[in-house]
């Protein structure tokens, strides 16, 4: 850090999205960090090889200035490696929290980390280590549950993406055992799931020792395995923009907490600390950097930041004090992980990505996060001898609609070709028959054993999942009393959260929460025809009705349609083969 100059040391604070990162920006501006933003890849169905290319490139530029200081490369990775084509997608959060299995989440850790390192990646945004305590949130499927203990337990992934840290290991200080690991990213500090009807980015009100006592417990854990980064929430906390906080970033995170990795924004977060957005950005450079974030994800308007921030610092209106503290802390994690001595991608890990192996673990998740909420005269598992059986529901043929958001795209999407994977129920079958959406004449006529109808959300992502009145779209309550009356049926509910059922729960015969599954859909027939027995629990509180929330389990009114941890058990059929 002696022979840096002060340019050197603010591009090292400096994160910039791939589209913008030309040679010369990398060389000229001295960028410390490039990422991915939600959907951003170097082509459409690009390869591991195109993506190595691609972030070798940017590290040769790197290495070309005058200190020869890698970049680290970001992005998301929100339920896998899910911005990359063939990439293993594994259940979104709420999904995992269902199956109480922290031993499991570490094994999905490790193989996000092994398809990341596969496309050359070594930073991933993730975990998100959020408590969602109110399902209208948009952002409600990346929190493992509305229980703190639960989301503490959870991050287990942390040592699954960085490895094991040595019990000789420091608190606080951040860990990344090797080639196949990657540096992770607690996220969004702090209170990020408990804003006002689940308003995105909005207001947080709750007393300090609510705070902690709720939000704060993930943090807690993550950083005592050795977490690398801590993104700071767009939301605020009684008022105040978490940006801008820092009796919670500096004092408590850096200080009581002993962080000693890098803490970074969310994307454009310093822009939004004010209303409009990018009003008084200098005065918001001033608050964020002076509450004590280290790194400046700036996609876009890198220069205008570069220029300000070198102005305020020339000023003293930010002391060298605290850049000297941001910079130590971003080349602390670049040396743990082995950035210096390995900068480029190692190209023999290419096979990782979307192995067998990781889609059959994949699939284990997926079996072990349904939830069986309704058994009426143990339906399930169904039998699969000997009969005929209809499949209807758009969801049931829609990988798109099965990963959800943050896949492929930033906001998810309908279809079966985005990406590589299996749906939830084999077409293919003699015995299934599958109508999208059957009428009643058709239903009739055709003499079914039973129905299977999935049904859910449509894929969302962040601000756009807002949602306060949790309705499972049309055509899906229609189908269900349609087909549900004619006859006995399975409903199976692909959502993000919990969403109003209640209404036609007389109707259901057997009813499953099979969350975002994933790529490897096949997992949900694998229980429902009783390969495996029903073992998930609610991650979450299944409310009546939407006047109810928020709804937390032990809240003194608690009425709920299906209470936390709630999840009927099967046992493995004989006939299972």
């Amino acid at each position: 850090m002696n022979r840096m100059t002060l340019q050197e040391k603010i591009g090292q604070m400096v994160q910039i999205e791939r589209t913008v990162a030309s040679p010369q920006v990398m060389k000229n501006y001295f960028i410390g960090s490039v990422l991915s933003g939600g959907g951003s890849s170097p082509g459409v169905n690009a390869s591991a090889q195109e993506w190595i290319k691609m972030v070798n490139q940017f590290q040769r530029d790197a290495l070309s200035t005058r200190l020869g200081i890698p970049m680290i490369y970001g992005i998301d990775s929100v339920h896998g490696h899910s911005t990359v084509y063939n990439a293993t997608i594994f259940p979104h959060n709420i999904g995992l929290g269902a199956t109480r299995d922290p031993e499991l989440v570490k094994r999905i850790g490790a193989a996000t980390a092994l398809e990341a390192r596969a496309t050359g990646i070594p930073y991933l945004f993730a975990p998100c280590v959020a408590v969602c305590r109110d399902p209208r949130w948009g952002r409600c499927y990346e929190s493992y549950s509305e229980d703190p203990e639960v989301v503490s337990s959870m991050t287990e992934i942390v040592t699954g993406l960085q490895g094991d840290i040595p019990s000789t290991s420091p608190k606080g200080v951040p860990y990344v055992g090797g080639k196949t690991k990657v540096a992770a990213c607690a996220k969004h500090y702090v209170g990020d799931g408990g804003t006002v009807n689940g308003i995105n980015e909005n207001n947080t009100i709750l007393s300090r020792h609510g705070l902690l006592s709720i939000h704060m417990p993930g943090y807690s854990a993550s950083i005592i395995k050795g977490v690398s980064t801590v993104m700071v929430s767009y939301s605020s906390w009684n008022g105040d923009k978490m940006h801008g906080n820092r009796d919670l970033i500096t004092g408590f995170l850096k200080g009581t907490l002993r962080f000693r990795g890098f803490v970074i924004t969310d994307w454009e977060g310093l822009d939004r600390m004010t209303s409009p957005r990018h009003a008084n950005y200098s005065n918001s450079i001033l608050r964020g950097i002076n509450a004590g974030i280290d790194m400046i994800m700036v996609p876009m308007k890198y220069k205008e930041f570069i220029d300000d921030l070198n102005q305020l610092v020339t000023n003293h209106e930010i002391p060298m004090s605290r850049i000297d503290d941001a910079v130590r802390r971003v080349l602390r994690v670049k040396f743990t992980m082995g950035l210096f001595e390995n900068p480029l991608a190692d190209e023999t890990l290419v096979n990782h990505l979307g192995s067998h192996e990781h889609r059959e673990l994949a699939r284990e998740a997926v079996r072990k996060s349904l939830v069986l909420l309704k058994n009426t005269n143990s339906m399930l598992p169904l039998p699969k001898k000997g009969s005929k059986i209809l499949v209807a529901g758009a969801h049931a043929d829609n990988l798109g609609y099965q990963c959800g958001g943050w896949t492929i795209q930033w906001q998810g999407q309908s279809g079966n070709n985005a990406t590589v994977g299996m749906n939830t129920v084999d077409k293919q079958s003699s015995q299934v028959v599958y109508q999208e959406n059957p009428d009643t004449k058709y239903l009739q006529s055709e003499g079914f054993s039973y129905a299977i109808v999935v049904v859910g959300e449509l894929p969302y992502a962040e601000t756009e999942g807002n949602n306060m009145n949790l309705t499972i779209p049309e055509p899906g309550p229609t189908m269900i009393k349609n087909v549900c009356r004619a006859v006995k049926c399975v409903v199976v509910v692909v959502s993000g959260r919990p969403v109003v059922i209640e209404p036609y729960l007389k109707w259901i015969d057997g009813l499953v929460a099979a969350w975002l599954p994933g790529t490897e859909g096949q997992g949900v027939a694998d229980v429902l025809f009783g390969n495996y027995g029903f073992s998930g629990k609610l991650s979450r509180t299944w409310f009546r009705s939407v006047d109810q929330l928020p709804m937390n389990v032990g809240d003194e009114h608690y009425d709920p349609l299906f209470p936390f941890g709630f999840g009927l058990t099967t046992e493995p059929t004989d006939d299972s083969n």
